[in-house]
């Protein structure tokens, strides 16, 4: 079953590590064919919502996101009007005024319980008036992101949300670990997964995609799964650093290096294109040579087996 792309539907949060950026050199990367999709790592789900699949089944350990995809898939036209209210109330009042406003709103959000309906609501809002929609919790799981500097934050895009709860209507929606999000992944279905990423080096800070503490082991239980699901003959594609690392994990596997831009860094100099890596157990829809030729920017360093 491949992807419908009858309608665009876009993600719609902002989110750290999102792969919008490098959706056009995914594109020739995706399987050509496949059953259900399956993505337990979804964040943002920029892939998810540029294939659009079918059949899907979408995961994530952070409960408040998972809850938030449940509300729009079951309770659009509550969260709309919600939202909504929420923006004619901020949109119309002065910098000090918006300031005490969000900090209330966080303040309420940090306070409620995960499948609280208004925590997915103050979710959506924080998201769009966050410092660059950064999701960030203290050490005893508050939000702690302070507002950002938006003139006219766009908060509810009501169209767009309704093509979300659309393409939700088919999908599977959990909150728990990859290992489980995948159980039921057949041979001839596509499973996706985009982690949070390892350090580039061992003493490194690379955060600008990370959104869990994930550790090497926790790195190493993802590599047996890909394994095993690769024996089942699901098609399995990745998305990691390009420390060697996980070179060396993946070796046997292709090895795809795309680039992307790292946004956040509190100095201009640690911002610029870096180099990450794609790993699938399939052949990508164009050969390697025909990959150079659409500047995917592929590096002499990996090695194709």
């Amino acid at each position: 079953m491949s992807a419908d792309t009858s309608k665009k539907v876009k993600p719609f949060l902002k989110w750290v590590g999102g792969k919008g950026q490098l959706l056009n050199q995914f594109e020739s990367l995706f399987p050509k064919e496949y059953n259900s999709y399956y993505e337990p790592f979804i964040g943002g789900g920029a892939v998810f919502f540029s294939i659009n699949p079918k059949k899907a089944h979408i995961n994530d350990i952070n409960k408040t996101l998972v809850q938030t995809y449940t509300n729009i898939k079951k309770n659009i036209d509550e969260l709309i009007s919600g939202l909504k209210k929420l923006e004619k109330e901020f949109i119309t009042k002065d910098t000090d005024a918006r300031k005490k406003f969000y900090y209330s709103i966080r303040e309420k959000y940090n306070l409620l319980t995960h499948d609280d309906f208004d925590r997915s609501l103050y979710f959506l809002f924080l998201n769009k008036t966050a410092f660059n929609g950064v999701y960030r919790e203290n050490s005893k799981g508050g939000f702690n992101v302070p507002i950002g500097s938006y003139k006219n934050p766009r908060i509810v895009d009501e169209e767009n949300l309704r093509l979300v709860s659309k393409t939700l209507e088919n999908t599977k929606i959990t909150s728990g670990s990859f290992v489980d999000a995948v159980k039921n992944a057949k041979a001839g279905d596509f499973v996706y997964f985009d982690p949070p990423y390892h350090p580039l080096s061992e003493t490194s800070s690379f955060t600008s995609y990370s959104k869990d503490a994930f550790s090497k082991d926790d790195q190493i239980r993802l590599r047996d799964l890909f394994i095993e699901l690769d024996k089942r003959g699901v098609y399995v594609m990745l998305s990691n650093s390009s420390a060697p690392f996980i070179q060396e994990i993946y070796a046997g596997y292709k090895q795809i290096p795309v680039y992307a831009n790292r946004m956040i860094n509190s100095k201009s100099s640690g911002r610029g294109k870096i180099s990450e890596v794609v790993i699938v157990n399939y052949q990508p829809r164009l050969s390697l040579e025909n990959v150079f030729e659409k500047d995917l920017s592929i590096s002499s360093q990996y090695q194709y087996q």
